[in-house]
């Protein structure tokens, strides 16, 4: 039974109307509906506004490395040590090392970039800072929901955005509703803001149909693979920060990695890979765990115990590829646009900040009177903030890796540590970027096949150990919440001509190909095993797998990531 057969034997939907709805319970959209409050209660006036979270709890979905930039909350929340914000670590020493097959070269600390130097900045669990915002929220009067996901687009006959629904629950795999089916709900607002994070599945949908993404480069992906460490107590250096470039990657290939050794002798340890990488033989997985085979990385993490597993697309393509944010309605903020500094490997500051604006452009426009018109006070407010001069100065930081590790290095030396001791704070050049991540992707006869060592389970591991240290789980009997709009097309184009870079490209084991009836094969897919990382909506080479948000609370249950 499709969706209109569905509202049509059971609907209409419930609906409730809010002032203002935002979507996803992470930084930038706690920290706009925190905002609104603070407005509201400021002005003596009443404000209605909602949080609808996919995961089981604020947080639960949520990761991230973490060293986070305190400016923006300070600014949301000045006195938040004193309420008890964990951030608790501060950096105490920054590393940066080049890595060969057995040599770590360190950079001198007088050459270390202002963007790596995070004096200043705490390591934390970006995830518990989520459920710290999310309780003081609700002290503000916010209302949120967790466990459902925003999963269609509600507009009016004006082609303005009226609000959004959620998905239906107690859907069978076949489509048909069980003994449990329940209509989504409808939630309704003067305006919507859109805080999905990295690819949303509602944020790729309007940028499509209101052409926000027109006359921008392509928008550019990376994926960060993390675990959680607990490690010998003689081995843990709370505060010191590593960031890697080089080994095992090719010189081509963007990436590098990070480690940070946080409190109680936990250490978040992983590796980003640009999803713009040519060799389909690549897999980011396989790349993180030999990393860790380096002399310089497994003394870190010799005699210590692997606790958590999480990977997640980043939205990294910077100020040439961030769209327009605004449109009839609503606005994205956050890594929903593309607000992260990939030079400074931080976000949450930026999705802070942005969801700050967009609050204060949606009260003052609700104020007025106004409703469902484009918030232009919100793009015009960051055109004039610290955050645009901060990311005007990394616009060309990913580009430079195209032309090697060499180039990218001496380059992003001279824009980030050089041009700014001379006074420049931006680049007087601008790189363009002309492909998608996806078109990136060369057929496999073109490259060497890439043979990976064995997990040996001390120190590297395989994905479904991985994914259980996740906790990830959804419910078996619903429909596969990862689509191909073409059945077909795995087997003859993705195997036939790139080797079947599903089986590699996904850190959970969702994709794999087996014995076909008959002879062949074909493509089995693990949706219960989805971390939702989004990595194969944005890489798959034919663009034929679309991620949308599955029944309830489904996927990881992140803890101290």
């Amino acid at each position: 039974m499709n969706h209109d057969e569905l509202l049509a034997k059971y609907g209409p939907r419930e609906s409730m109307e809010y002032d203002v709805v935002v979507v996803g319970a992470g930084p930038g959209g706690l920290s706009c509906a925190i905002r609104l409050k603070q407005l509201a209660a400021a002005a003596g006036r009443e404000l209605s506004v909602c949080v609808l979270e996919k995961g089981s709890e604020p947080g639960a979905h949520i990761l991230s490395g973490a060293i986070m930039d305190p400016r923006a909350l300070t600014e949301l929340i000045p006195d938040w040590q004193s309420r008890g914000a964990p951030l608790n670590q501060p950096v105490t020493e920054d590393q940066i090392l080049f890595l060969g097959r057995e040599r770590a070269i360190a950079t001198p600390k007088l050459l270390i970039p202002s963007s790596l130097n995070n004096h200043g900045n705490y390591i934390v669990s970006l995830g518990n800072v989520v459920r710290w915002l999310a309780r003081e929220a609700e002290a503000a009067g916010v209302e949120i929901f967790p466990g459902f996901a925003a999963a269609e687009v509600l507009y009016d006959e004006a082609g303005a955005v009226r609000g959004v629904a959620t998905g239906n629950l107690g859907v069978g795999k076949d489509g048909e509703p069980t003994d449990q089916f329940q209509l989504g709900m409808e939630l309704t607002a003067k305006y919507v803001i859109f805080a999905e994070g990295s690819r949303g599945q509602l944020g790729r949908e309007l940028i499509a149909r209101y052409r926000l993404d027109e006359g921008r480069d392509p928008q550019s992906y990376g994926i960060g693979i993390k675990e959680l460490w607990q490690v010998d107590p003689a081995k843990a250096r709370p505060g010191l920060v590593v960031h890697t470039a080089g080994w095992p990657l090719a010189s081509d290939t963007y990436g590098g990695s990070f480690l940070y050794h946080m409190e109680d002798g936990k250490v978040a340890v992983g590796f980003v890979v640009g999803l713009d990488y040519k060799n389909p033989w690549l897999s980011p997985f396989e790349e993180f765990q030999r990393f860790k085979t380096h002399p310089a990385i497994r003394s870190h993490l010799d005699g210590g115990k692997r606790i958590g597993y999480g990977a997640r697309s980043i939205t990294a393509g910077g100020v040439v590829s961030l769209p327009r944010t605004v449109f009839p309605g609503g606005a994205l903020i956050g890594c929903e646009a593309g607000f992260l500094n990939a030079s400074r490997i931080k976000g949450s500051h930026a999705a802070i900040k942005t969801g700050m604006l967009a609050a204060e452009a949606a009260f003052e426009a609700i104020g007025a009177g106004r409703a469902r018109d484009e918030l232009s006070a919100y793009p015009q407010a960051y055109e004039r903030s610290w955050l645009r001069e901060e990311l005007e100065a990394s616009k060309n930081f990913k580009q430079w890796f195209k032309k090697g590790l060499l180039v990218a290095t001496l380059m992003n030396g001279i824009e980030q540590w050089l041009l700014p001791k001379l006074g420049i704070r931006t680049p007087p050049w601008t790189l363009r970027r002309r492909l998608a991540d996806h078109a990136c992707l060369e057929p496999a006869d073109r490259h060497t096949r890439i043979v990976y060592p064995k997990p040996d389970g001390v120190l590297t591991f395989d994905r479904l150990s991985s994914v259980f240290l996740s906790s990830t789980h959804h419910e078996e009997d619903q429909p596969a919440h990862l689509t191909l709009k073409d059945p077909a097309v795995p087997v003859a184009i993705n195997l036939a001509t790139y080797a079947g870079p599903e089986a590699r490209y996904c850190p959970a084991a969702v994709y794999e190909f087996v014995p076909a009836e008959g002879g062949g094969e074909r493509l089995q897919i693990n949706a219960a095993n989805c971390v939702h990382c989004k990595t194969c909506d944005i890489k798959d080479p034919t663009q034929n797998i679309v991620w949308v948000a599955p029944q309830g609370g489904g996927g990881p249950n992140y803890s101290g990531m």
